[in-house]
């Protein structure tokens, strides 16, 4: 009678919860039985594991097997637990002697032949593996993700007879060596050079760049509005490792390569309007994120807003507010982390501008209501962009570079951190009476205008979030009247519905 534990990983979420493998040898007719609530994915580990083990030069053991994955009441899925419960048989058959198993994780999937594959969710393991002191040893395939980690003992392998010789001291396997931090920057292959004219759409992503703003551009086809969201994270702020780490966990669990090359490179997701509530906000059976997760610490551009469905919309409201997503479902909860900046852009009629007389008012004001009017408090800033002139679209005239922008961001954005450790657009009601206090005259016009534009208090708070921001870029330590009212003149979508209606 032989028994063995090691150590391993379930992913849930971009959780990595500690599951122990209990393995015992004992007397009896041959069998092999796992336990522990396996789906079945894990329950077909005992035809990898015997096959790898017996294509592995060593002796599958011809006694009853049991595998118990703890805790037994946390749902087991995927290949994951295929190099711990080979070990485990190994070690229980003293077939490898291995003394300090407590301080080792094993995480990969075995191939018939011994070969060790890829998992998903390495990052988020490693990380609770580096937290728990612990050495992971994973496939040579996830060696790219595991070097993004500084401070992770990890060691990669190509097969089992290699992890095998490494714990039995025979032959030992070098530690993964973390990527340089050089080599984990590139230059973005585009910028705010490019694009002419729009200096009031420049200065409005600007702002919303200081302050972590949501943004929304209205406007005939072909003013830009595109173009300029997708340069728009080339004037964010890098990201720091920490929020490099927590992006790249979400698509580590979604399976999606990792660039090291733009590792600190805030991401990118511009998903098309056909897509469904759970493609954008995540979910499934078994919940997977969703595109709000992906472009979490980054941007989500929604490209002709009002042809989404209105559902999908309205499932945007509680993430843009909380930065995270809850999906709910009968055997789980899943919590991913959602803390994106929106740019949403629309055409303001369904035949491209209110103006050119092919649609009436009730087409377009049908068009634009399919827009609820509590997502539209939650966008910052908005703006129209007009057409943009001959003469300036053919001027030779060099524009402003995203480096020029970017470095006042930084400057307005490290304003923030030293004076609330946060973004403006993230401050709360009692911190927006700490750090964003108003004079008696800001105060009265700002009510004043509230009352003539019958703003809602989550506009009134946005908009003093916005002065705020303004206020930063100027360098100024108070909100001042100007900064109130250059907030107030970037709420167009509100005025425009207004005018029509």
């Amino acid at each position: 009678m032989s028994l063995a534990q090691v150590y391993t990983r379930e992913q849930i979420g971009i959780e990595a919860i500690e599951v122990r493998v209990e393995v015992y040898l004992g007397s009896g007719l041959p069998s092999f039985n796992i336990v522990g609530l396996p789906e079945t994915s894990v329950k077909e580990a005992k035809d990898r594991v015997r096959s790898a083990i017996e294509n592995g030069h060593f002796i599958f053991p011809s006694q009853r097997i049991v595998v118990n994955l703890a805790p037994a009441d946390l749902p087991k899925e995927g290949g994951r637990y295929d190099l711990a419960i080979a070990v485990g048989i190994l070690i229980a058959s003293e077939q490898l002697k291995f003394a300090n198993l407590a301080e080792v994780e094993l995480l990969a999937e075995l191939g018939l032949d011994g070969q060790l594959r890829p998992i998903r969710g390495v990052i988020p393991s490693v990380l609770a593996a580096n937290k728990a002191k612990r050495l992971v040893y994973l496939s040579a395939e996830n060696q790219d993700e595991a070097a993004l980690i500084d401070s992770a003992k990890v060691k990669c392998a190509h097969s089992l007879q290699q992890v095998w010789h490494d714990l039995s001291g025979q032959q030992e396997l070098d530690l993964v060596t973390p990527l340089p931090i050089e080599q984990r920057t590139t230059s973005a292959s585009v910028d705010f050079s490019d694009v002419k004219g729009q200096a009031m759409a420049k200065r409005v992503l600007e702002i919303a760049a200081a302050g972590g703003h949501n943004v929304l551009f209205s406007g005939p086809p072909g003013t830009g509005k595109s173009m300029l969201a997708q340069r728009f994270a080339t004037i964010l702020p890098q990201m720091s490792t920490q929020q490099a780490l927590e992006t790249a966990a979400v698509y580590s669990v979604s399976g999606k390569a990792i660039d090291a090359s733009k590792w600190l490179q805030r991401p990118f997701r511009s998903p098309h309007h056909t897509c469904s509530a759970v493609a954008l906000v995540g979910g499934s059976s078994k919940p997977k994120p969703g595109e709000i997760s992906l472009a979490h610490n980054g941007v989500l551009f929604l490209d002709e807003l009002p042809e989404f469905e209105r559902k999908v919309i309205d499932s945007l409201r509680e993430p843009m507010e909380t930065g995270k997503v809850t999906i709910s479902r009968a055997a789980q909860q899943v919590d991913f982390p959602a803390r994106f900046q929106l740019i949403a852009a629309l055409n303001p009629s369904p035949t491209g501008h209110h103006s050119d007389k092919r649609a009436t008012p009730d087409q377009v004001m049908r068009y634009l209501a399919r827009i609820s009017g509590p997502f539209i408090d939650r966008i910052d800033l908005q703006i129209e962009l007009p057409r943009i002139p001959s003469a300036q679209l053919l001027s030779p005239q060099a524009e402003e570079d995203s480096a020029t922008i970017r470095s006042r961001v930084a400057i307005a954005w490290q304003r923030q951190q030293q004076r609330q450790g946060k973004a403006n657009a993230l401050l709360s009601v009692q911190e927006l009476h700490i750090h964003c206090s108003l004079t008696s005259l800001c105060r009265d016009y700002l009510g004043a205008a509230s009352e003539q534009f019958q703003l809602s208090p989550r506009s009134h708070q946005r908009i003093i979030k916005v002065a705020r921001t303004i206020a930063d870029l100027a360098g100024e330590t108070e909100i001042s009247q100007a900064a109130i009212k250059e907030a107030l003149s970037y709420r167009a979508f509100e005025r425009m519905v207004a005018a029509l209606g």
